[in-house]
């Protein structure tokens, strides 16, 4: 793990909540010309703490307003099964997240769909490339908060 000093945090924490502030900007918040502000985040590019910078779109402009969180139980653990697992979910555009869990639940996916209708077709997606021992959903109806910011 590379260390930070107290400018690569604030450059960190300014880019976390604006990732297309210009460079300019970026400098002066932190206390840098330009140039010395561009090798920094260059930097922290070339060490990975920056994987990427994107755009946040609202779900809801883009016809993606239904968030679900699936809860997978599988009765196979074995390495085939979960290559074949990491495959599916890889290629499945709608599911944002997964992660492997400890405790009854093996799987945890966050998707993003249009509608149930949509969901049915993720699901029907998913069971297709790989045997699930269970699937159940929870449907969000409130998002209260949702923030990519790590508390750095």
């Amino acid at each position: 793990m590379k260390t930070f000093d107290d400018i690569d945090m604030r450059i960190l924490r300014e880019l976390q909540q604006d990732a297309g502030v210009s460079l300019e900007t970026l400098g002066e918040r932190v206390g840098l010309s330009r140039n010395a502000c561009w090798r920094r985040v260059r930097a922290l590019e070339d060490s990975g703490a920056v994987k990427g910078r994107v755009a946040l779109l609202d779900p809801t402009a883009v016809g993606l307003s239904l968030m679900v969180f699936m809860q997978i139980r599988t009765q196979s653990h074995d390495p085939d099964w979960q290559q074949r697992f990491n495959r599916a979910v890889q290629a499945i555009p709608g599911i944002l997240s997964v992660y492997r869990m400890t405790g009854d639940l093996d799987y945890l996916i966050r998707a993003r769909v249009s509608d149930m209708a949509g969901y049915d077709d993720l699901y029907q997606q998913l069971i297709h490339h790989v045997p699930i021992a269970d699937v159940s959903a929870s449907f969000v109806m409130e998002e209260i908060k949702d923030s990519t910011a790590l508390p750095i």
